[in-house]
């Protein structure tokens, strides 16, 4: 009776050791974090392996984006061109400027991934042998889906998917909002970026198109030509649309220069505008509009600001 307790005892043993050794050779399950993932963008495919803990971001609007969600990783930057309301960022790694990426100081940096958009659209091939290269971009034609595009390709790098659903439902109830503010206005509104003396103008499916495309506030001029530079355009011409309402950029802010808005501005013919003598010359912040736009926190402060004249 011993011998067989024994015998069974040392069966029993036996398969422990079998099933402890199984699980020591066994490869250990990744956890999300270890796991790959895939980014489909307009440029290609971006796969990045692991937690992304180092991320060099060009787009400042995806910047904008990832602070309101929370996220915080080691970053690179090109600190120069950095906005003023994320100035927070100020001491990220420097990775050049916002037209010519320091590959030197990327390959340096070594990132996780690197985010990029048109400015740096040059770059993507050499950005894509230091890191996964994402392309992200917001489209006049297709504004608030890229905006939600881009939430959801910064909640899927980051892991993020509960701060990006709940910043998707307060932008889209934002967007709700303001067009009932808006209503159906027959208040027709002209958009005109300053430069240091020159004047531009965009219209629906421009840059600044959200106004019109998304807001629905009307166009003064239905004839804009849409071009990334705008419509160069005088006195004369703002004169002769007289649009109700006047949205300035002034992009003198972000690059510099010593003719500003108001000096530009300041000229008998604009004053003879519905705009000015009802005091409806709303001067957009570069910030938002040049240098973040489609980020969101951005697109709400552009949306409050551009339906300011309704409230």
């Amino acid at each position: 009776m011993k011998k067989h307790i024994k015998k069974i005892l040392t069966c029993t043993l036996a398969l422990l050791m079998a099933f402890v050794l199984a699980g020591c050779q066994s490869s250990p399950e990744k956890t999300p974090s270890e796991q790959s993932m895939t980014i489909e963008h307009l440029k290609g495919t971006a796969v990045i392996n692991g937690e992304v803990n180092k991320a060099a971001v060009f787009d400042f609007g995806f910047l904008d984006t990832m602070k309101v969600m929370g996220i915080d990783t080691e970053l690179a930057l090109p600190i120069s061109s950095l906005p003023n309301y994320l100035s927070e960022y100020k001491n990220a790694v420097n990775a050049g400027g916002i037209k010519e990426p320091d590959l030197e100081a990327l390959y340096t940096f070594q990132p996780d991934v690197i985010v990029i958009s048109g400015r740096q659209s040059d770059y993507y091939d050499e950005l894509s042998k230091i890191a996964p290269t994402v392309y992200v971009e917001v489209n006049a034609e297709t504004y608030l889906e890229d905006v939600k595009k881009n939430t959801e390709i910064a909640a899927k790098i980051f892991n993020a998917e509960d701060a990006a659903n709940k910043a998707i439902q307060d932008l889209e109830a934002q967007v709700e909002e303001a067009k009932t503010t808006v209503g159906s206005t027959d208040q027709k509104a002209l958009i005109l970026l300053t430069n240091d003396g020159n004047i531009s103008a965009y219209g629906a499916g421009s840059r600044f198109g959200l106004i019109h495309d998304l807001l629905g506030i009307p166009t003064a001029d239905s004839t804009i030509t849409v071009s990334t530079h705008g419509q160069s355009v005088n006195y004369e011409y703002i004169a002769k649309i007289n649009p109700d309402i006047l949205y300035v950029v002034d992009r003198t802010q972000i690059v510099g220069g010593t003719t500003t808005t108001n000096t530009t501005l300041d000229n008998d013919l604009v004053k003879q505008t519905k705009a000015y003598q009802n005091q409806q010359i709303i001067s957009l912040t570069p910030d938002y509009w040049y240098l973040s736009s489609g980020g969101l926190l951005s697109v709400s402060e552009m949306i409050k600001e551009a339906t300011a004249p309704f409230k």
